[in-house]
């Protein structure tokens, strides 16, 4: 705010005063007053005005240069009423009690909304936990019945339980603080354990594995880190060609980072969906093409992966095959707090 914008407001006041004072040094003349006399007048007029509007002026304007500086300052600036200091003139008191009140009604809205994505996490995890019921029952009737069609039904249930898993760390991704536990990990085990969740597609499609020494070991939750593993692996057997598939998994010892790459030789990604491979719901020519996409799965890995500090890339080549690259600071940098 300057002076010439701040007079400007007051224009209307200044002329009336100023046609006011006109007014009356006409009739003072007309009467045959000294001109001092008039003279005083206007400065006994005047100067209290002006002075008025000066101090006005100044207390207003550090007012918003307060509010400017605590502004470009804050990130979240709705805390503004929170940090900004109560006016002591009758228009910044008004302005402080209204940010007061919208600021209030703003925390009940949010609380309100806050308390609703809560509700339904909570049914959505009470759900994906009462589903496994049924599923370990249809397990165990599908070992007690071993034939060429349970096990069609077998590998389906596979793909049901995948997508449940999906569903729970999806509903939980905005909330992994409250449900991770880091540790040291060795990198071997949890790639052991993903290769063996999904060793039955790797035999049934004819998938060869190669796995180099896999080294290092590094600080994560095994749950979450699994889950981000899993999903790339289960990416690699989808689009793996029909013959000769190939996933290579291996391990690279950095100054500051150990990165665990999982390489295949699939279909690839064409170069102009590579840039929002970790887009929520993007799933590009190929995913449409194959019908097998739902979008989420890498968008999860890459919101997890950042959540808990690790870094996770992706290279890929139409119809040569895609490199993930996972980036785990050496030591505990980069970990929540």
């Amino acid at each position: 705010m300057n002076i010439i914008d701040y007079l400007k407001d007051r224009t209307l006041f200044l002329l009336v005063n100023l046609l006011l004072f006109v007014i009356i040094c006409g009739i003072l003349l007309l009467i045959n007053i000294n001109s001092n006399i008039i003279i005083l007048i206007f400065c006994l007029w005047f100067i209290p005005i002006l002075t008025y509007i000066t101090s006005e002026f100044i207390k207003q304007k550090n007012l918003y240069r307060e509010l400017t500086s605590i502004m470009e300052s804050l990130d979240q600036k709705y805390l503004l009423s929170e940090i900004m200091k109560e006016p002591d003139f009758v228009e910044g008191k008004l302005l402080y009690g209204f940010l007061k009140q919208a600021n209030k009604d703003m925390h009940e809205h949010v609380k309100k909304y806050r308390d609703m994505e809560n509700e339904y996490r909570e049914y959505i995890e009470t759900w994906v936990h009462e589903i496994k019921s049924p599923i370990a029952s249809t397990r165990l009737m599908i070992e007690n019945n071993q034939n060429e069609i349970t096990k069609n039904i077998n590998h389906e249930m596979k793909k049901i339980e995948e997508y449940i898993e999906q569903v729970l760390y999806y509903s939980r991704s905005n909330n992994v603080s409250k449900d991770y536990m880091i540790k040291e990990i060795a990198l071997s085990t949890i790639v052991r354990s993903v290769i063996k969740r999904n060793s039955r597609d790797f035999i049934s499609k004819k998938i060869s594995i190669d796995i180099e020494d896999i080294e290092g070991t590094v600080y994560s939750d095994v749950k979450w880190l699994e889950f981000i593993v899993n999903q790339v692996i289960g990416n690699s057997i989808k689009y793996i060609r029909e013959s000769n598939g190939k996933v290579k998994i291996s391990t690279k010892r950095n100054e500051y980072n150990i990165v665990l790459t999982i390489e295949d030789n699939g279909i690839g990604i064409i170069n102009k969906d590579i840039n929002r491979v970790f887009e929520k719901g993007f799933t590009g020519e190929n995913g449409r093409k194959f019908g097998k996409s739902t979008g989420i799965g890498l968008y999860l890995c890459k919101k997890l992966a950042e959540q808990l500090g690790i870094g996770l890339t992706l290279t890929s080549k139409d119809r040569v095959g895609t490199t993930v690259n996972i980036v785990f600071p050496i030591g505990n940098v980069g970990l929540m707090l």
